[in-house]
């Protein structure tokens, strides 16, 4: 599992744009994508770069260390990207990820 977080000041179709580029990376080094989440902009915890907020990305990946490797190394230069965590999973949960169920049921209460 990684999850990143891009700026504020980027659109959501950036933001998307941005996972759909690092993961093409993720698809010419060997590894595979499961699934990709756009979580939203959220307000963070604190502040990072200046920032209160970014738009939070989740991906699925499964694939060789050097993937992961050269997918941190690019989030490292990139300078929409403000933070990112990867974590090994032995399996993806089935379904979506607890962010959008929380999601979903905020839309039905709304309605």
């Amino acid at each position: 599992e990684h999850t990143f977080i891009a700026r504020p000041d980027l659109t959501p179709q950036q933001a998307q744009a941005l996972a759909e580029q690092l993961g093409n990376t993720i698809a010419e080094l060997g590894g595979q994508i499961g699934r990709i989440e756009y979580w939203g902009l959220k307000t963070l915890a604190y502040r990072i770069k200046k920032h209160r907020k970014g738009h939070y990305i989740y991906l699925e990946i499964e694939g060789p260390s050097r993937v992961i490797e050269e997918l941190e190394r690019q989030e490292r230069i990139n300078e929409d990207v403000l933070r990112f965590l990867t974590v090994k999973v032995d399996r993806f949960a089935e379904g979506p990820s607890p962010m959008m169920q929380a999601r979903s049921s905020r839309e039905e209460r709304k309605r």
